[in-house]
């Protein structure tokens, strides 16, 4: 199926995973500090194409760096912060960022592949429809959480994340968000 046949519209969803989708992954680490944040090249301008096709666009992603004690909610704010008036300095808007802090062997209901984050969204903007949403990110998890909410689901392989098992669960693969703007337009 052709993504675009989706016609998304302002009734639509945007949810976006952050790291490898929106920023540059640290490998084997966090994105602790604002000075170690670093977007994708070309996901800004993309986010802001995306936003003006969806009615919302909310940011899901899980922060275990803060339950490991590697930092705290108050840098991680800092590079919220940051990433989203950069975002809206280029025309896009993330109208409100979920994170989970919980390290992973806790399994708490906001940690993805867990729904948490998406109920609280729908709680904050209850015209969300999940049948009507686009869940966009890198791993596995993200793709089991939008798949398990009824949600469509896309895969982001350009930063070399490309897993089998995600390949077969994702509804639609692309390299990166400027990939994505093209092909819904």
């Amino acid at each position: 199926m052709d993504i675009k046949k989706l016609n998304i519209d302002k009734s639509w969803t945007l949810f976006l995973d952050r790291d490898g989708v929106i920023n540059r992954k640290l490998p084997g680490d966090y994105v602790k500090r604002l000075s170690e944040f670093s977007f994708i090249q070309g996901a800004p301008e993309a986010i802001a194409e995306l936003t003006a096709l969806f009615g919302r666009c909310v940011v899901v992603t899980n922060q275990q760096g803060i339950g490991k004690k590697l930092m705290s909610d108050d840098d991680l704010n800092i590079v919220h912060q940051h990433m989203s008036t950069f975002i809206e300095k280029m025309g896009g808007k993330i109208d409100k960022i979920y994170y989970c802090p919980e390290l992973q062997e806790k399994n708490h209901q906001d940690r993805k592949p867990n729904q948490g984050m998406a109920h609280k969204a729908k709680k904050d903007f209850p015209e969300i429809d999940f049948n009507k949403s686009l869940m966009v990110g890198d791993s596995l998890t993200d793709i089991q959480f939008g798949a398990s909410l009824g949600m469509k689901t896309v895969f982001v392989y350009g930063m070399g994340n490309i897993k089998d098992e995600t390949v077969v669960e994702a509804d639609f693969l692309v390299s990166d968000l400027a990939e994505l703007a093209r092909r819904l337009k």
